[in-house]
């Protein structure tokens, strides 16, 4: 019975670690907090690494969140303040 409920638990997507930091990715980059947003990008990859290796995400719940980390490496390539330009110039 145990296990039923593991593998219901665990469709893709339900993993709740991963998703409370793709919420605070999700909000930094919407408030333009740009190195804030760039830290939860990393530390999504690697809690990603972290629980593939203990063998907590597998399966679909694998590719669910390597596509989310995927588009939010492409969504913040040259994502800081570095580039910007001030605007009193």
């Amino acid at each position: 019975m145990e296990c039923k409920f593991l593998r219901r638990f665990q469709k893709a997507g339900k993993n709740r670690q991963l998703n409370e930091i793709i919420q605070k990715i999700e909000m930094n980059a919407s408030n333009n907090y740009k190195d804030a947003a760039q830290e939860g990008l990393r530390e999504l990859e690697e809690k990603l690494k972290e629980l593939e290796a203990a063998g907590i995400v597998n399966g679909r719940q694998k590719e669910y969140y390597e596509e989310r980390l995927a588009a939010f490496q492409k969504q913040m390539h040259k994502f800081t303040h570095k580039d910007q330009k001030p605007t009193w110039v």
